[in-house]
């Protein structure tokens, strides 16, 4: 059985440009950060890299725990910080990397990344900007920043290729469609 997290308090605010192949998602809650990374794993295709980055605090390791429950993963994700990748069985597997602690790119290529980055499961890369000429061009890059509030959290989700102004990876772009389609509000109460 998976252990899900409890029904969302309140409505967060959903912004996106339909034009483009990035979404802007705010979340005024932990619950709420979990419930969009829970949406992401549930559509989650087999060889998905997800690539995080933001500050320290600002919910990479929550939004991943969604992630691993949307693929199935009993329990919670922890960060890999100190052991750097961790992996957890779903319906994929999911291999969830913590760059954090790496001095540079080489260095987190050495960490033998290239089976997580090429194999048949889902990985999740926490800070992923401290290594990001080594990842391949078919990604999701999601960034997490500090809200108005506490728990406000600001959610971009943008498709590899789209701000070096290369064609974008279209593998995600069903992704980012069913989250904007998604009512926020609506999931809030359910």
């Amino acid at each position: 059985m998976v252990e899900k997290p409890p029904p969302l308090p309140e409505a967060g605010i959903t912004t996106a440009n339909p034009m483009t192949c990035s979404l802007r998602i705010r979340t005024n809650s932990p619950e709420q950060t979990q419930a969009v990374g829970r949406s992401i794993g549930e559509q989650a295709q087999a060889g998905d890299i997800y690539l995080l980055t933001g500050s320290l605090g600002a919910g990479k390791t929550c939004l991943t725990q969604g992630i691993a429950w949307g693929l199935g993963v009993p329990g919670y994700a922890r960060s890999p910080t100190f052991v750097l990748m961790t992996r957890y069985q779903g319906r994929m597997v999911l291999h969830h990397v913590d760059l954090y602690r790496i001095g540079d790119s080489e260095e987190a290529w050495d960490l033998g990344l290239e089976e997580q980055l090429t194999g048949d499961g889902v990985c999740v890369v926490e800070w992923a900007d401290r290594a990001a000429e080594i990842f391949p061009q078919d990604c999701l890059w999601i960034e997490l920043s500090y809200g108005d509030s506490v728990d406000c959290r600001d959610i971009t989700l943008e498709i590899s290729g789209e701000s070096s102004g290369e064609s974008p990876a279209p593998r995600f772009k069903p992704l980012l469609a069913s989250l904007r389609e998604l009512d926020w509000a609506r999931e809030a109460k359910t």
